[in-house]
């Protein structure tokens, strides 16, 4: 018997989620991994899906939860053996297949990646998909800006959504690199743990999220948005000529209210960032450099534990932008 979140959607109860306790024969037949899951984490996704405020869950019941970390304990996957240690990100997983808000959990070989040695299981969720997907971005603005011959120092980075997990990740990444770091949020109040984490400067999102000019006032070499929406038009109509912006979220909506000018008279390019189905070399190149590139101590900064039980409450604030950072699950505990 394991410990688990539970989704399920009955015509008596309707929608709901429930710490529930299940027998591993329970597990999907389809995945030809098992795993001892040791930490979870809840990410916005998770929080839609717990709390069912948007249609996320597409079959039922379901075990939620889109990342996990653990150990291996039983294979017919030639890939993997017992004792190995693996994170998982994506791939359905906490959404049309059973996740790891769990102790147990079964999942296809294929979508596994073995977890780097310098990292633990805890600080792999820490870094969870929120953090892999910032790694993601900030990799492809690396890639734009060598070939363009860009250096650190040679302008601004924006990070919006900087009091999130994607946000605080990117930016302790950026400032490692020894890039300027501009952080948007509308909690103000959070500034000084921002620049705590890298960031030179701390502005309102207030001027970013409403309608703008489709060209303005060039500012950024490049930027990180995991907001979209008015947000991401108007990071893109101030990002510098020849620079790049990394979408990779939609927090203020899936819209994107701007136009081809910033494209075709500034030459920026957008890079639409996909965490989900990305393929194994980029995860694996991810995971490496999170585990050498990311200072422990600024990751240890934005991490908060919970326990299961826990997890079901803070799904709603991480829903409300109320969590500051990284909330790791101790499914054991």
């Amino acid at each position: 018997m394991f410990k688990a979140l539970l989704v399920n959607k009955t015509d008596d109860a309707g929608y709901h989620c429930t710490l529930s306790e299940l027998d591993e024969s329970q597990l999907p037949a389809s995945g030809d991994v098992t795993v001892r899951v040791e930490w979870s984490t809840i990410n916005y996704k998770d929080g839609l899906a717990i709390t069912g405020k948007a249609p996320v869950v597409r079959s039922f019941p379901l075990v939620p939860g889109i990342d996990f970390a653990g150990v291996v304990t039983a294979s017919d996957h030639p890939q993997w053996k017992v004792g190995d240690r693996v994170v998982l990100n994506g791939f359905g997983v906490g959404e049309n297949h059973w996740g790891g808000l769990a102790q147990m959990a079964r999942v296809k070989g294929d979508w596994l990646v073995a977890l780097p040695d310098a990292l633990s299981t805890r600080e792999a969720m820490a870094i969870g998909t929120a953090g892999y997907t910032a790694m993601l971005c900030v990799m492809a603005l690396q890639r734009h800006w060598d070939a363009a011959g860009v250096k650190p120092r040679s302008g601004e980075v924006l990070v919006t959504g900087a009091g999130g997990g994607v946000g605080g990740v990117a930016i302790a990444l950026l400032a490692a690199m020894g890039h300027t770091v501009v952080a948007s949020t509308g909690r103000l109040e959070e500034s000084e743990y921002l620049k705590g984490l890298g960031a030179t400067e701390v502005m309102d999102r207030a001027g970013l999220s409403v309608a703008g000019k489709p060209l303005q006032k060039e500012r950024w070499i490049g930027v990180v948005d995991s907001v979209g929406s008015h947000t991401l038009a108007n990071a893109c109509a101030s990002t510098r000529y020849g620079g790049a912006v990394a979408a990779c979220g939609l927090a203020q909506g899936m819209d994107f209210p701007s136009s081809v000018a910033p494209f075709i008279l500034r030459g920026i390019t957008l890079y639409g960032i996909d965490s989900v189905m990305a393929p194994l070399e980029k995860r694996q190149a991810a995971w490496q450099r999170l585990a050498t590139d990311l200072d422990r101590a600024k990751l240890a900064a934005i991490t908060k534990e919970v326990g299961l039980a826990e997890a079901l409450a803070a799904a709603p604030d991480i829903l409300a932008g109320k969590v500051r950072g990284r909330l790791v699950v101790n499914v054991n505990a």
